[in-house]
């Protein structure tokens, strides 16, 4: 059985650090999370979104959630 593709979620963590001039490390303090963590997110090498982890990196870099997030359709028109 052949997998539809939907298309995929991109995280734009790395993007709004270096917009805000914000370290890992800082956001991390801030945050209350583990720098790996934020390190996966930044590198868009998650599987499934937290909801908790969302809410708190929005809130530390008071942005919403569409900043943080992008749907990506798919490029194949057949599916």
């Amino acid at each position: 059985m052949e997998t539809k593709d939907y298309g995929y979620i991109r995280v734009k963590l790395d993007e709004l650090l270096k917009q805000r001039n914000l370290s890992k490390n800082k956001l991390a303090h801030r945050a209350e999370m583990q720098r790996t963590q934020i390190n996966h997110y930044c590198r868009n090498e998650i599987s499934r979104l937290d909801i908790v982890v969302l809410a708190r990196i929005c809130s530390t870099l008071d942005c919403r959630i569409e900043d943080l997030l992008e749907y990506i359709p798919s490029t194949n028109k057949n599916d």
